[in-house]
């Protein structure tokens, strides 16, 4: 899989701090964005995210490119409802047989005899899509015999807040792991250029302080907190 962040709010921890002042102060918000010293700006943000009051990181969006994420991956992200999203579409796109990639779990990786059955069956799975194709079969139709492993392009913002509440659950150790690769490498490149705003992403027990998991925990939390605090 691969993770590009493709665009984003210009100065998105600024952004974020001049509105959250901007219910404080009898400033306008571009006098405070422009005013404001980094340290006082991002000192309050801070101070707002930790109360909770994450109205205010609505005002930074961010879009990734996601390329060579399974559709079993695409339709846990697409169930986060407040983002936009445009996916490769199977019903226009004819695909060749070389361009019918597969997303192989690490699990039959590791396993020699899953992974030789888990190829087979993919290569069948190809061998007769292209055949239906040529067929005359519209692709759209032609589709209805591709896998769940199948792999997928897309096109993904979300706001800061969105982002947020993604990274709280898409994060934990729990989370299906490729849905977990991709949030972490999504965490990875917004923490670059929004360092204050996800300065404390990640997983429930690294944004809150405690594990939500109940009797499902993982039971490594400390270890947990390190791995974000040195991401």
């Amino acid at each position: 899989m691969e993770v590009e962040l493709l665009a984003f709010t210009p100065n998105p921890d600024r952004i974020c701090a001049a509105a959250a002042f901007t219910s404080w102060k009898k400033h306008s918000t571009k006098e405070l964005f422009e005013e404001l010293s980094d340290k006082e700006a991002f000192d309050f943000l801070k101070m707002v995210i930790g109360f909770g009051h994450l109205s205010v990181t609505e005002h930074a969006n961010f879009t990734f490119a996601v390329k060579g994420m399974s559709r079993a991956c695409s339709h846990q992200v697409v169930r986060h409802r407040i983002a936009a999203y445009t996916q490769q579409s199977q019903r226009y796109v004819e695909f060749d047989k070389q361009d019918l990639e597969v997303v192989t779990p690490h699990t039959i990786r590791k396993n020699e005899e899953a992974s030789r059955k888990f190829a087979e069956l993919n290569e069948k799975i190809k061998d007769v899509y292209v055949e239906l194709v040529k067929l005359g079969i519209p692709p759209e139709d032609a589709r209805y015999v591709l896998p769940n492993a199948a792999a997928t392009n897309m096109a993904i913002t979300m706001n800061g807040r969105e982002l947020l509440h993604f990274f709280k659950l898409r994060c934990c150790l729990r989370a299906q792991w490729e849905i977990k690769e991709l949030a972490d490498e999504m965490l990875k490149k917004a923490k670059k250029v929004s360092p204050v705003l996800f300065a404390k992403a990640g997983p429930s027990c690294v944004q809150l302080g405690y594990c939500t998991e109940g009797e499902l925990t993982c039971g490594k939390i400390v270890e947990v907190k390190k791995q974000y605090a040195e991401l």
